[in-house]
């Protein structure tokens, strides 16, 4: 089964409509026409989640049609979460945005756009599905990459994208400095193993898909350190060309939503924007984000896709749609203070990662 593909040319479609709705010069005013029978809102996410807001508008227009009896129309926006963020805080008309990581959706709070306490506006922090940091590797691993340490072999080309511009890539970087810091390694020792990381890397790519892209398609590097959703799409594409290898540590990804409140009180759109994120938590929503390789947020739910191999490496899509390996040591961001404490030490200009890559 071929997800991606499938799901190509509609989030084309998307994509399309979502650039006429930012006007050619890119300017604030939304195009958006909303009446009694039709409404439309924009959804700016980040760059993985083309597949899955495909699939998820298609079930949330049946929702509130039959809610409403009104029809709605969801153009999507998608690109590096760091970058989304910064073009809505610079005038990307958005009614929602559902980034990569709080920090992003923080950027835009602090642009004026959206208000304080948007993450207890929706369960669990705004975040209705969760994802992890895996490893893409070649068929049969010729480079036997099985952990963080492995990415220090001056033999092992690395694809990632740049923390600078990707959520996904700073997720990265974090379950990577977890994984030195369980080795017992003080802050000096941890940020020269980063370095060479990053020593080691052919691509850094804006954005997550375009990472995949320098990995799957153009054949670059040894190993894709990838979101779990991106890594699952390239094994289900191209069957017996990949593997999937979850290391011992790594990181809960979690993904934040957002009602953009300044747009969404401009055009009226409130409270169909606040239903499209609220019905992500429905279990409808929750299984099909899990059929796009997204952990669910319902513990319930997430039992029902738990990998039940003896191994974390997966050569193929199991057969019974179980996936989530379950058996790995998993951090979050509240292990390293908070997204604030976080951007401003690593991701910051003149921070940590500005440190080794600069040089």
């Amino acid at each position: 089964m071929n997800k991606r593909k499938l799901s190509r040319l509609a989030a084309a479609v998307l994509a399309c409509t979502a650039l006429a709705a930012c006007g050619s010069d890119g300017g604030t005013e939304n195009t958006q026409s909303s009446t009694q029978n039709t409404v439309e809102i924009t959804n700016v996410s980040y760059d993985p989640t083309r597949e899955l807001y495909a699939a998820y508008n298609e079930i949330f227009q049946k929702h509130w049609k039959e809610q409403t009896g009104q029809e709605v129309t969801v153009p999507q926006s998608h690109g590096g979460s760091g970058k989304q963020a910064l073009e809505v805080a610079n005038g990307l008309p958005a009614d929602v945005v559902t980034l990569a990581l709080e920090g992003d959706v923080d950027a835009v709070k602090n642009a004026g756009l959206i208000d304080d306490g948007y993450v207890k506006e929706f369960p669990l922090d705004s975040s209705p599905y969760t994802s992890c940091i895996v490893f893409l590797v070649r068929k049969d691993n010729p480079k036997n990459i099985s952990d963080w340490d492995d990415l220090l072999s001056d033999d092992v080309g690395i694809i990632t994208p740049n923390p600078k511009t990707s959520g996904g890539a700073r997720w990265n970087y974090l379950a990577a400095w977890y994984y030195f810091e369980k080795q017992g390694l003080n802050e000096a020792e941890i940020t020269e193993k980063i370095k060479t990381i990053f020593q080691h890397v052919i691509v850094l790519d804006s954005g997550a898909r375009g990472s995949t892209t320098s990995f799957v398609e153009n054949g670059q590097g040894d190993v894709l350190l990838a979101w779990e959703n991106e890594a699952f799409l390239s094994l289900a594409e191209h069957p017996g060309e990949y593997e999937i290898v979850v290391p011992s540590v790594s990181i809960l990804c979690q993904p934040t939503v957002a009602v953009v409140d300044k747009v969404a009180d401009k055009n009226g759109t409130r409270e169909v924007c606040t239903e499209y994120l609220n019905y992500l938590y429905s279990n409808e929503a929750q299984r099909l984000e899990a059929d796009w390789y997204y952990r669910p947020s319902s513990e319930e739910i997430l039992n029902e896709y738990v990998y039940e191999g003896n191994n974390n490496t997966i050569t193929e899509l199991p057969d019974d749609h179980k996936w989530i390996i379950s058996d790995i040591d998993l951090t979050d961001i509240g292990h390293f203070g908070g997204w604030t404490k976080t951007t401003e030490k690593h991701f910051s200009d003149h921070g940590i990662f500005d440190s080794i890559y600069e040089k």
